[in-house]
């Protein structure tokens, strides 16, 4: 089984990098996106004593914080939440505690700290706009499963915060997020998530979000700094992703990532993504789809699936699990 060339054609529609637009969102993926129905990504940058606020209208969400943590207060005719999230120095120092949100509720998220603060609102679009009876969830960080997957060079950590086991109350969303220690390869092999096969597949589209660090960074106290922020040492930390074609429907992304991008993938094989051999790559995954089950069920491009045979007997990188609970 060959594969055509891959020459990134659809790079301008499914690719979303950084630009700086200030503070409060900048990173906002929604439906507005042509093609975009399911799920929904909002990333806001704020300085000490800043706030954001957004109303999850038909659909439900997490709060994810990236570097730093912050004061969720949440307003619903259920009634009111002030929720601490502690958070984390960076996404490479280890999960973070998070907060589940049922759709129609109002939240204003604050930088109580003295530090600029990068925090994640993922969104999934749900069939009752009110929430019904559902509530203001804090996950604790003690309760994120931590799962080493793959081996060797396609040794990768996943961050279960958001999915089934972890998270059983919500209605559509699925989330994650996974590290990748330099010169590995992950969502390995090509896997795919498009077509609702009971107890098989499952139909979801997914947004990857993506910082990066170069290797030492975090030993000399840096955090991601998003593109096109220049750094003292003139390093770029980057990454790759791929998604192709499957089932007779097209689509070609290949492209560059590093800190503050996003890849959005409707339909198709998506992996590897690969962390330069200089630089540790993280992704967040915000899933869900149109099921009537929340379950995240893949299937392997059958010309790269055997790779998984070739793990057994060979160890996990042994930089994973990558930092600890802050």
């Amino acid at each position: 089984m060959s594969h055509a060339p891959r020459t990134g054609a659809d790079n301008d529609r499914w690719f979303h990098p950084f630009a700086a637009k200030g503070e409060g969102w900048v990173v906002e993926i929604t439906d507005a996106v042509d093609g975009w129905q399911y799920t929904s990504l909002r990333v806001a940058e704020l300085a000490p004593g800043a706030s954001v606020g957004h109303v999850l209208t038909g659909e439900e969400g997490i709060v994810v914080p990236l570097t730093g943590g912050a004061v969720v207060e949440t307003v619903r005719e259920r009634g009111r939440s002030r929720t601490v999230l502690t958070g984390r120095t960076s996404v490479f120092a280890g999960p973070s505690d998070t907060l589940y949100v049922p759709a129609g509720t109002e939240l204003t998220l604050t930088n109580d700290g003295d530090r600029p603060v990068r925090i994640a609102l993922c969104g999934a679009r749900v069939q009752d706009g009110t929430g019904g009876d559902r509530h203001v969830i804090h996950v604790p960080v003690a309760d994120v499963p931590v799962e080493l997957r793959g081996a060797g060079t396609c040794s990768r950590e996943v961050r279960g915060f958001g999915m089934p086991g972890t998270l059983p109350e919500a209605e559509q969303i699925l989330a994650c997020e996974v590290i990748t220690p330099a010169g590995g390869w992950s969502s390995y092999p090509p896997h795919k998530h498009d077509t609702e096969r009971p107890g098989e597949e499952s139909r979801l589209e997914e947004i990857y979000y993506f910082e990066t660090q170069a290797v030492g960074d975090a030993e000399a106290g840096r955090p991601p700094l998003t593109r096109g922020t220049e750094r003292e040492d003139g390093l770029e930390p980057v990454g790759y992703q791929q998604v192709y074609g499957a089932g007779g429907r097209d689509i070609d992304v290949l492209v560059e990532v590093a800190t503050g991008d996003t890849v959005l993938v409707p339909h198709g094989w998506h992996g590897p993504a690969m962390a330069a051999p200089d630089a540790d790559l993280y992704y967040l995954n915000v899933m869900a789809g149109p099921g009537p089950e929340r379950v995240w069920l893949i299937c392997d491009d059958p010309a790269h699936g055997a790779i998984r045979a070739t793990w057994t007997g060979q160890d996990v990188n042994d930089r994973l699990p990558m930092g600890g609970v802050q």
